[in-house]
This record gives C-alpha cells, sequence and structure tokens, in this order.
C-alpha cells in the first residue's frame, strides 16, 4: 500500500515467562505462547520502524535478556527453530519514552489545580466501612498504594504478602491496593485465582484494619487525584511486577509526586534513578523489598524533608525525559524520516515481506484459529 508502518508493542511475553520457548507445549493451552511468538515475529519483521519506550526491551542489560533481543534466535521444540527472528542492531529500533496526560496528572502541590470536590468520593472510597470488609482503623498513618491489573505477573499478591509479613511495616503505613472488581466476579482463570488468592492473604495475615482492597476505578480524572491524596499522607506508591514492560502507573505516580518503589525487572529500572527519583525494589525477595520501605518511611519520620527531596527527585525525572509533548514530538520526526528513508532508498524489504507472507499463511492462520476467547462465554458471544 505504500505506508510507512510503525510498530510499538505494548509488551512482548516471552522473557515474562523464562524457558517459556522450550516448554512452550507445557503451557499452550493456557498461554498459548506458539501463537504469540509468531505473531510478534511478524509484526516485528514487517515494521519499517520500531518504537519502544526503554533500551532495556531492545537489548535488556547485563543481567537480563532483552524483549526484542530475545527473538533473535530460539526454538520451539516441535514446531520450529528461529535462526535469525530480528536484528537489534537495525536501525529501524528507536527509544520514545511516553509521559502522562499532564492536564491529569500533575503535581499534589500545585494547589490551585487540585481537584478537592473529589476528596469526599476519595475519602469514601478509602475509609468508608459501606460495601467494603477491609477498613482501615488509623487514618493518620502514610498509605503505600498500588493500582494495576489482578494478574501474576503484575504481583499484587505479592505485595499483600510481604506486608503482611513485616509487622513493623504494619505498624508505619496503610496498604491500598486497587485491583479486580468486588462486585463482578473474573471469568478470566489467571484473575479468579489471583482473586481467591488476595482474600487467604488477608486472612491469613490478619490485615483487616491494615488493607484496603478497591475495584479498579475506571475515571482516570480521580485516579489522578487519588494519587495526590495519597501525596498528602506522605504515602508512597509500589509497583512490585515480576516484569513490567514500561510502567505507566509509575509515570502517573511520579508525575503527582508521590515517591515510588518499582520493579528492577523492565522499564522502571530506567525510568527510577534509584535513590534519587525513586527504588528499585526485586519482587522476588519480598523481604528486602518490606525492609527498604520500612527504612524510608522511618527516615521520613525522622527527617520529614526526606519523603519532599524523593518526591522532587521523581517530578524532575518526569519534566527532563516522560511527557506526551516530548514523545509526539519525537514520533512525528521519526514517521518523516523513515518515509523519506524508504521512498529515496526503495527499502521495501520485499524478501523479508515474502517469507513473512508465507509464514502467515502455513503457520500462523491454522495456530490463530485455535486460540479460544481470553474469557468464558455462551455461544452467541462468540
Amino acid at each position: 500500500m505504500g505506508v510507512t508502518h510503525c510498530t510499538i508493542a505494548h509488551a512482548l511475553e516471552k522473557t515474562k515467562y523464562p524457558n517459556s520457548d522450550l516448554y512452550w507445549k507445557k503451557f499452550e493451552d493456557h498461554y498459548h505462547f506458539s501463537c504469540q511468538f509468531t505473531t510478534d515475529l511478524i509484526a516485528m519483521n514487517h515494521a519499517d520502524f520500531i518504537i519502544t519506550s526503554t533500551f532495556q526491551e531492545i537489548a535488556g542489560n547485563k543481567d537480563t535478556v532483552g524483549q526484542y533481543e530475545s527473538h533473535m534466535a530460539f526454538t520451539m521444540p516441535g514446531m520450529y527453530r528461529v535462526v535469525h527472528g530480528i536484528d537489534v542492531f537495525d536501525p529501524k529500533f528507536n527509544i520514545v519514552s511516553p509521559g502522562a496526560d499532564m492536564s491529569i496528572y500533575f503535581p499534589y502541590s500545585e494547589s490551585q489545580r487540585r481537584l478537592t470536590s473529589l476528596h469526599p468520593e476519595i475519602e469514601e472510597l478509602l475509609y468508608s466501612n459501606v460495601d467494603n470488609k477491609y477498613v482501615l482503623k488509623d487514618r493518620n498513618k502514610p498509605i503505600i498504594f498500588s493500582m494495576a491489573r489482578l494478574d501474576r505477573v503484575k504481583n499484587l499478591t505479592g505485595l499483600v504478602e510481604l506486608y503482611g509479613k513485616n509487622p513493623r511495616l504494619q505498624e508505619l503505613v496503610n496498604l491500598v491496593v486497587v485491583c479486580g472488581d468486588h462486585g463482578n466476579p473474573s471469568k478470566d482463570k489467571e484473575e479468579q485465582a489471583e482473586f481467591k488468592k488476595m482474600f487467604d492473604l488477608i486472612e491469613q495475615y490478619n490485615l483487616n484494619g491494615h488493607v484496603r482492597w478497591i475495584s479498579a476505578q475506571m475515571n482516570r480524572v480521580r485516579n489522578a487525584e487519588l494519587y495526590r491524596y495519597i501525596c498528602d499522607t506522605k504515602g508512597a506508591f509500589v509497583q512490585p511486577a515480576f516484569y513490567e514492560a514500561f510502567g505507566l502507573t509509575v509515570i502517573e505516580a511520579m508525575t503527582c509526586g508521590l515517591p515510588t518503589f518499582a520493579t528492577a525487572y523492565g522499564g522502571p529500572a530506567e525510568i527510577i534513578v534509584n535513590g534519587v527519583s525513586g527504588y528499585h525494589i526485586d519482587p522476588y525477595q519480598g523481604d528486602k523489598a518490606s525492609a527498604l520501605l520500612v527504612e524510608f518511611f522511618e527516615k521520613c519520620q525522622v527527617d520529614p524533608s526526606h519523603w519532599t527531596k524523593i518526591s522532587q527527585g521523581g517530578l524532575q525525572r518526569i519534566e527532563e525525559k516522560y511527557t506526551w509533548k516530548l514523545y509526539s514530538e519525537r514520533l512525528m520526526t521519526l514517521t518523516g524520516v523513515y518515509g523519506f528513508w524508504k521512498y529515496v532508498s526503495n527499502l521495501e524489504r520485499r524478501e523479508t515481506r515474502r517469507y513473512l507472507e508465507m509464514l502467515y499463511a502455513l503457520k500462523y492462520r491454522t495456530m490463530a484459529s485455535t486460540v479460544p476467547l481470553a474469557v468464558e462465554g455462551d455461544s452467541a458471544s462468540k
């Protein structure tokens, strides 16, 4: 069609699950890795240029392989072997980091812009004993806040567990998690398992009075003021995922001035300068993560300026690198550059595209037809 094709992958699944290529058959019924990996290979090779949010998406770091790099060579036994899946040195790769909507997410200190009319709603959300069995006993404590999908990789149950195992952390702060839907149980099997695990952990560690579990919130404007309200409590945001490709909630929290603790695996490791604009945590070492949180809040009790220092460090980091204004300017520039480059150099990649068409016809179409809907439903909905 002559158009310039850009690919921006929300998340590549291959590095999230170690050895998922070698043991793809074992997980096929649940994750359908064969179809996912084939789709990703086709998309990344067909694109004229690729935009990633972080360097680690392309080439990883000294300890871990990059998301795209993991597709260079791998084997799915019984399916196929990839010997040159992608060239991570190809000049089509670019790093352009997204940001948060500054009209919605802005620092807590901008008092004239604060949506104080929403505070009664937010206080009801956080503290009301109506329609929520988990009620915070001490409203004067700072709040550790987290918001994400309720799935295994996001590891919100891991956050509840590390909080439950650390009595000192419970003395210092309350924990508020926003995820799932209490009134409408999910039909997704993985979310169902995490839903049950969350309930079990709260009961196991007797966390009622310390933990508030709130159903997923879709109102972005109120969510932004919620971040700022947590700032008023001198709390912190924690993103405990086992792996996070980028971490938009990390950006949102930092944009509002909320000190942020985020996973060391994935994009947040690049977003946050450890100890300056936030902190890195290892989701596989909950004891160390909880100890770091205790250290932070104890230090803030002795020296309140420490909270402000980390908050300001996060705001400065966002202003320098993570705004939609910077993103859109860079994207428009790249579109022009690659469109012109394609035109003057006739970079059609014809041989590659013919091969991709063959892979699509002979392999992918059959794979895709075997993948069921993400959630269970009646035949009419299908």
